[in-house]
């Protein structure tokens, strides 16, 4: 499996600098953030920035497999947010060609458990992506809706249940064990059992809780805020996600490829150690995890 660093967790640096940092890492590979007024993103639509993070991956030797876009209107019921998240996505389809990358993450639109009229708000969804998928498709590109609250697709059983009804093979699971731990959703077993067979593309990050016994609750989706926050972010290896225990799950699976390390030193600073430290220090935990007999001897 490949180690990816995700620019999430390099919010003062530009994309070709994050790309250098992942090479003094040892990362192998990056996830860029797609968004506007980021500094460590690619901006929506823009050829130029695009075609510059090309070239600094090919000087830094650290391909750009995934990009993140933001957008969440891609379940809405006003025709005009719906076009422009779909329109959205298809300028990530764009870009992505431009620099290489072969996976979009995909927010499953916006939701909040208080929300009414679930059942058209899932069928606009679905719409998006069955008209997306050919055209990702056709682009050698594959869009991967992630475990994340906020979305419609918060738990395992609901991002494995949309990806089915999709249909497509262009349409995978972005699987999260972290976000589905904090918001107290499928534990590791039960998550691979619903979605290990759809699996795409994973990130990886850890936690400890605060309270482990409060109730989840996030009036965001990017991010949850300060005053709401039941938990603290950690180095992977130093929070309560067993992570030797689900690379074993994923490689029994079948899963050999991208392991993005969403460092969130972007939302929550002062939890973590400076990027370049976190970054060394995930990537050697994942590495020792990765060299263990029962993952490296894997069949594939």
């Amino acid at each position: 499996m490949r180690i990816a660093g995700s620019t999430l967790g390099t919010p003062e640096q530009t994309v070709p600098e994050a790309l250098a940092l992942f090479a003094t890492a040892g990362l192998d590979a990056a996830e860029v953030i797609y968004q506007d007024g980021y500094r460590s993103a690619l901006p929506l639509r823009d050829r130029g920035s695009a075609e510059q993070a090309r070239r600094a991956s090919e000087d830094t030797g650290i391909p750009i497999v995934g990009m993140t876009p933001y957008a969440t209107g891609i379940n809405a019921l006003d025709e005009g947010e719906w076009r422009t998240a779909v329109d959205e996505f298809r300028g990530a389809i764009e870009i992505a060609q431009i620099v290489g990358a072969d996976r979009l993450r995909v927010y499953a639109g916006s939701w909040q458990p208080d929300n009414r009229d679930h059942a058209t708000h899932w069928s606009r969804l679905v719409a998006a992506l069955a008209t997306l998928a050919p055209e990702a498709s056709d682009a050698g590109v594959r869009l991967c809706v992630e475990n994340h609250f906020g979305t419609m697709t918060q738990s395992a059983a609901e991002t494995a249940r949309l990806v089915r009804e999709v249909n497509h093979p262009a349409v995978r699971v972005l699987y999260d064990q972290a976000n589905l731990t904090f918001t107290h959703d499928e534990p590791y077993e039960e998550a691979l059992r619903i979605q290990g067979d759809l699996v795409g593309h994973v990130h990886v990050k850890d936690l400890v809780f605060t309270d482990p016994d409060a109730p989840f609750q996030a009036s965001e989706t990017a991010r949850v805020a300060a005053s709401e926050r039941a938990v603290r972010s950690r180095v992977v290896g130093d929070g309560i996600v067993p992570w030797g225990d689900i690379l074993k799950s994923l490689s029994a699976l079948g899963y050999d490829d991208v392991l993005s390390l969403e460092y969130e030193y972007r939302w929550h600073p002062q939890d973590l150690p400076e990027p370049l430290v976190g970054f060394t220090r995930a990537a050697a935990t994942l590495r020792a995890l990765l060299a263990e007999p029962t993952i490296a001897e894997s069949p594939r």
